[in-house]
């Protein structure tokens, strides 16, 4: 489909161009109201010039003049094959648009391409259900906070437990700073350091660069530090009227300290003051220890559904996260030294999409 394809009569698809996506995307994430973080025109960039993937986003129009959009990448693995993903390392993707045929045009056309590039599997994740049969898992949840003009509303609505946490940090001489680009070095560290202890391989410190050079003035760091030591960190991006926080780490030595505390507090007391009316706290597994963190705020859950579609006809897989064989690779993860797991990391997080 390099070419405008009619996938349903008066529905045109078409695969969108980087100056398409340059000059025309960003005003359709605006207009479009469902439309999330990972619809932003930035990634077109950030991950193709992170990781190399080859972006797929496809556009749609119908003959009223509504529309919708598409972002995904061809993500191709050595030796299990390709999939294409909507959005790989991102909580969210899939379609958004104007109408429900609008969405399942760009579906069906995005299965088509990635027929048409020789992949395995189709991942689309997305809060809504879509028209592709199949029944999606739905083991993940997005959490979000409704955020007042005046934090000091929030804090009163707060239960006495998570205030006596964040006075506790404040008591033991924790304070939180923000920035720019600058305070990456001090984000990264920590982030290597816990990924490695969760036995998971780490993002490559690139790729948080090629965001901040995408998206400028709206991402910034938190640092939480005791003393001079940073303890913890997040990152956070400005979406519409959302304040995404998509990572954040702390150290596990610090953790009697409660930094995650006093770090989430302060990002929400810098979201009210910017303007912003809800903090998205991103995904978590329904029931796990960041879910019940998350919730103690106040956050709400929304569904969060992950389509899986096997091109060669084989059963979807296990759920990621499960089994013997990844519980045994997550252990040997954990024992390697930090400065290798820096090295090693990026080059295997690059094809996970999750």
């Amino acid at each position: 489909m390099t070419t405008a394809t009619m996938i349903r009569p008066e529905i045109r698809v078409f695969r969108a161009t980087e100056g398409d996506v340059a000059s025309t995307w960003g005003r359709a994430v605006a207009d479009l109201g469902q439309s999330r973080l990972a619809h932003a025109p930035e990634w077109f960039a950030v991950i193709r010039n992170a990781y190399g993937h080859e972006p797929l986003y496809l556009s749609a129009e119908d003959g009223g003049g509504r529309r919708g959009i598409l972002p995904a990448f061809i993500v191709r693995r050595p030796m299990v094959g390709a999939v294409v993903s909507s959005m790989p390392f991102l909580d969210s993707g899939g379609p958004c648009s104007s109408s429900a045929a609008l969405a399942d045009a760009l579906v069906e056309g995005l299965i088509a391409e990635a027929r048409g590039v020789g992949a395995q599997t189709v991942e689309l994740r997305c809060p809504q259900k879509l028209g592709i049969g199949g029944e999606p898992m739905e083991h993940k949840v997005n959490l979000t906070l409704a955020l007042p003009a005046d934090a000091a509303h929030l804090w009163q609505q707060l239960d006495g437990r998570v205030r006596n946490q964040i006075r506790k940090a404040e008591r033991s001489g924790l304070s939180v700073e923000f920035g720019g680009a600058e305070r990456l070095g001090d984000f990264y560290a920590i982030f290597a350091a816990r990924m490695r202890e969760l036995g998971s391989p780490v993002h490559a410190q690139g790729f948080f660069g090629a965001m901040f050079q995408a998206f400028g003035s709206r991402a910034r760091v938190a640092v939480v530090r005791q003393g001079t030591t940073p303890v913890g960190s997040l990152i956070a991006l400005g979406f519409k009227d959302t304040l995404v926080v998509p990572w954040a780490s702390c150290l596990r030595s610090y953790a009697t300290l409660c930094p995650n505390m006093l770090l989430y507090w302060e990002t929400m007391r810098a979201g009210c003051r910017e303007g912003f009316r809800q903090l998205d706290f991103g995904r978590s597994t329904r029931g796990s220890g960041t879910y019940r963190f998350k919730r103690q705020w106040g956050a709400e859950e929304e569904p969060l559904l992950w389509h899986t579609i096997r091109l060669n006809g084989r059963r979807p897989p296990v759920r990621a996260g499960t089994g013997r064989g990844t519980a045994l690779l997550t252990g040997s993860w954990r024992r390697l030294p930090l400065a290798l797991t820096r090295s090693l990391g990026p080059r295997l997080r690059r094809y996970l999409t999750q």
